[in-house]
């Protein structure tokens, strides 16, 4: 399946420098993840580039598939912090998106930018163009934890508008469900980005083609 059209009348001009609030997570899921490729993250010391997202709606391989106490902020927000522990063991960043549908954008990965010493305690010795490589590995080595949920994008973790990166998209990774879907986006020139070769390989360039009703 192809990337679908982004039919929104409600335009937004991303400013490179500018921080990135409600009006821009407010945007269907699908608009928001690949923007996000290039964008600065700060949290605390630390400053990153943001490399590899992957977007999630109500399809079967999200939370947002089913309403829970733990989903409902997916349906309820957007441009907040949505942190969940997967497999009991991986802390994940996640922003709520879309002020008319369910959705969130899980980080990835990113490239280090400030705060490289932090970051290099927490991971351990790990070669820097790794250090934040994968979604658990990018929560470890900024210091995110489940005390972030439901605070608002600008209060704890600021999101940058970055400069405009070539975007790629593959299906997302460890989902048995809904993997048609090529709604995993990412640089294909990062260092720092995870899959596996043969599934980076297999990337096409990121266009809006196709139908969502979820964009509608």
């Amino acid at each position: 399946m192809g990337n679908p059209t982004i039919q929104n009348s409600e335009a937004f001009v991303k400013r490179p420098g500018h921080l990135l609030g409600p009006d821009f997570f407010a945007q269907p899921t699908l608009r928001v993840a690949p923007d996000l490729i290039g964008c600065l993250l700060r949290y605390r010391s630390a400053l990153v580039r943001i490399v590899e997202v992957e977007a999630y709606t109500d399809d079967e391989s999200s939370h947002g598939f089913r309403r829970t106490a733990r989903s409902a902020i997916m349906h309820d927000s957007f441009g907040h912090i949505y942190v969940y522990r997967s497999y009991g063991v991986h802390v994940c960043l996640n922003f709520t998106t879309d002020r008319k549908h369910c959705g969130a954008v899980l980080i990835r990965s990113a490239e280090p930018l400030e705060g490289l010493g932090s970051m290099r305690r927490r991971r351990g010795d790990v070669e820097t163009q790794k250090l934040l490589s994968g979604p658990g590995n990018l929560s470890r080595a900024l210091g995110i934890t489940l005390d972030l949920n439901e605070s608002m994008i600008g209060d704890k973790i600021e999101v940058i508008a970055g400069a405009p990166y070539s975007v790629v998209c593959t299906p997302r990774i460890g989902i048995s469900k809904a993997r048609n879907h090529l709604w995993r986006f990412f640089d294909p020139d990062s260092p720092s980005i995870s899959g596996t070769k043969a599934l980076n390989a297999t990337a096409k360039p990121h266009s809006l083609t196709g139908k969502s009703k979820i964009s509608e």
